[in-house]
């Protein structure tokens, strides 16, 4: 698995993003949320991935951007390391749940505990 965040690799799709939120599952690792749904699409990528951050805890466009920019470099960079060997496809949604701004050594942390209890959960 290469480190590149294709377009490809994005998910966009309203329908697969409603059905992820009513049927996925979900880990937590403060302040990270990771919604999973185990699926199937045409595209030759395990994984397809989108971020999220609440407008309620940070009203400026800036603050969110700037947390989603690095929930998706946290992502890029770690996706090689814990998903080279499964299998089935699945839907992500990497939601931050957190009230405070953050930096990148705790997103990239929180992002590698978040995939280990994933990958704990439904390897069991």
């Amino acid at each position: 698995m290469d480190r590149t965040f294709n377009k490809t690799e994005k998910l966009k799709s309203k329908i697969l993003i409603s059905k992820l939120f009513t049927e996925g599952e979900s880990v937590s690792a403060y302040p990270l949320r990771l919604v999973y749904l185990e699926t199937s699409f045409n595209s030759s990528h395990k994984l397809k991935v989108g971020v999220s951050v609440s407008k309620r805890h940070f009203k400026k466009a800036v603050d969110r951007n700037h947390i989603k920019r690095l929930l998706r470099e946290a992502y890029r960079l770690n996706k090689a390391t814990y998903f080279n060997n499964i299998e089935t496809q699945y839907a992500f949604m990497i939601l931050y749940i957190g009230k405070q701004g953050t930096t990148f050594d705790e997103v990239n942390l929180k992002t590698q505990h978040l995939f280990k209890k994933f990958l704990t959960k439904v390897t069991s």
